[in-house]
């Protein structure tokens, strides 16, 4: 059934007339056409592990969210409306070529610490460029939260 099907999307007839005249539902067809696209073999093939259970549209919209968002780990509640098991939002991202979905640690910016750095830049505030570019800043702290200097924590992702 399944060359039979491959013949016949050859023939670009469309999923409806095909499922009609092989007396399968049109998503089984449709099914044996993605297969033979994504594999090149509509036969089952072997596999280890338990298949994500995402739809092709939900993994779209995933993988979309994470690369506006990199900072989004992968129990963020993005996965929610989805209902997935533990290690399946992982699995999906590493299908679609995304790796290393870690949380960010922040950097130690308390209160006292904000205010303090407010007073130094408020002491200065009226120095000129030159006077500005002379001095070397005791407090400066060089923060990236994205980038090669990033902090990262050391937590493995699922």
């Amino acid at each position: 059934m399944r060359s039979t099907e491959l013949c016949r999307d050859k023939s670009e007839e469309g999923y409806q007339n095909n499922s009609a005249a092989l007396k399968v539902p049109k998503n089984t067809v449709a099914f044996i056409i993605l297969k033979w696209k994504k594999f090149g073999s509509a036969k089952t093939l072997p596999r280890a592990g338990r298949p994500v259970n995402l739809s092709n549209r939900a993994r779209r919209a995933v993988v979309r969210e994470v690369t506006k968002k990199p900072m989004v780990t992968d129990r963020a509640p993005l996965w929610r409306w989805e209902n997935l098991p533990e290690g399946q939002p992982s699995a999906a991202l590493h299908q679609s070529g995304l790796y290393g979905r870690v949380a960010r640690q922040k950097p130690l910016l308390s209160k006292r610490n904000m205010t303090a750095r407010l007073e130094l830049a408020k002491r200065h505030l009226k120095d000129s460029q030159t006077i500005t570019n002379k001095i070397f800043w005791s407090d400066e702290t060089k923060i990236e939260l994205f980038g090669r200097n990033s902090p990262n924590i050391g937590v493995p992702s699922l």
